[in-house]
């Protein structure tokens, strides 16, 4: 069983919950994408949300591990991401989780209707 539970700690997410200012999220959105692609290794993908009709969102962005994460805090990145900062209505609520379950649907391909 701790085979299973060590599997499932190698990952973890960045995590930021925020507000932008009113009409900026798209703007926003396009720093984000270009902020991501600047990661290299360890980065396993990124989800930008966005509540229905609001400025408000939250970004997930998933490492193989929090050494990866920092490892890939650069220059570059650090300047892109600077550049979000006068867009936020108020600074965004930040954390780094360790992912401890992902679940995935079932291959259906095998099942009659």
């Amino acid at each position: 069983m701790s085979e299973f539970q060590d599997f499932l700690k190698y990952k973890c997410a960045y995590v930021a919950i925020g507000e932008f200012k009113p009409g900026k999220f798209s703007e926003a959105e396009q720093l984000y994408e270009k902020a991501v692609s600047t990661y290299a290794q360890g980065f396993k993908g990124s989800y930008l949300l966005q509540e229905p009709g609001t400025d408000k969102g939250i970004a997930i962005i998933l490492w193989e591990s929090q050494e990866d994460m920092q490892a890939n805090e650069n220059e570059v990145n650090q300047a892109i991401l600077h550049e979000m900062n006068h867009l936020f209505a108020k600074p965004p609520v930040t954390g780094c989780y360790e992912i401890v379950s992902e679940i995935h649907p079932h291959d259906r391909s095998g099942e009659s209707s």
